[in-house]
């Protein structure tokens, strides 16, 4: 049993850094198609709807952002509005839209709020700040982390670039931003999320540097026209499965078969080396006694009649 479990140890740790490996791609993989299930749930919903609802959600939102922008110290104290959590919630789950930034590769549900267990899957909306539907005199705040093992989120938000892209979809509006400012601020410094009377804004924020999380990063938006072909829902690629998840598929039961061959193979070389070594006894026996007999007749011989 001893020298089973030491021939194991080396097959043990190749199969736990092999994890460890892959538990980071694994994991976004999974989530990736959480997020996707979780958009086409929402769209499905969407699309059912009358143009008369559509008309009345997208109403409740712009009288929310009215009265949001009217309000004093909103920013700080979002509760003085009323209706943040029901308004634009057609899932019950919480869900306003999605983002869709295709430099950095990522389609994420938009959640109400910015507490962990959202940020942990998706882009969260900062409570304070306008609802994501457009206008002038409007100014939306999203934020995702960044680092995550589990998914990639914001993380290469810093890759963006003054004239990128990014578009939000709410129902069945999709709306553009092209970046035309990238800053990074302390936690604390805030006036460039303040509304513009005057301006359509979306800020994509995350946490800066990468790992420390000392600053933010603030990628600005300012609203455009929508291209024809962004108009057309094309569900995400979550559900396509990544060449490096491929891998350790097929390379699975090729090291169960060496770990059998290095459990069992060494035992069958011993019974066959033992098989051997009975044979070469025998023989030798066998040997012997022909010998004895071969003696015994020329005894006889020579004694004569």
């Amino acid at each position: 049993m001893k020298r089973f479990l030491l021939k194991s140890l080396p097959f043990a740790a190749l199969l736990l850094g092999l994890a460890l490996l892959l538990y980071p791609t694994i994991s976004e993989h999974i989530n990736a198609m959480h997020q996707s299930h979780a958009i086409q749930a929402y769209n499905r919903i969407a699309e059912s709807m009358s143009d008369e609802q559509h008309d009345q959600l997208i109403r409740a939102a712009n009288d929310y952002n009215s009265r949001l922008a009217s309000t004093k110290d909103a920013f700080f104290h979002p509760e003085l509005v009323e209706g943040y959590n029901d308004t634009l919630d057609i899932t019950g789950t919480g869900i306003m839209g999605y983002v869709t930034i295709e430099k950095i590769k990522v389609e994420l549900p938009i959640y109400h709020s910015v507490n962990d267990n959202v940020l942990q899957i998706a882009a969260g909306h900062l409570p304070g700040t306008s609802l994501p539907v457009g206008g002038v005199g409007t100014h939306s705040v999203l934020s995702g982390h960044r680092g995550l093992p589990s998914a990639r989120l914001f993380t290469d938000l810093d890759k963006m670039e003054i004239g990128d892209v990014f578009h939000i979809t709410v129902l069945s509006d999709v709306l553009t931003y092209q970046v035309d400012q990238i800053k990074t601020v302390k936690p604390y410094e805030v006036d460039d999320l303040a509304i513009d009377p005057n301006e359509d804004y979306c800020t994509l924020f995350t946490c800066t540097p990468y790992g420390i999380n000392s600053h933010r990063l603030l990628v600005r938006g300012r609203r455009i026209e929508t291209a024809e072909e962004m108009k057309v829902y094309v569900a995400n690629d979550g559900l396509i499965i990544s060449p490096i998840i491929v891998a350790p598929v097929i390379a699975a039961p090729i090291l169960l078969v060496l770990f059998i061959i290095m459990m069992f193979g060494g035992g069958k070389k011993r019974r066959n080396a033992a098989e051997r070594s009975r044979r070469a006894v025998e023989e030798y026996f066998r040997g012997l006694e022909a010998s004895e007999k071969n003696n015994k007749r020329s005894d006889e011989n020579a004694e004569g009649p």
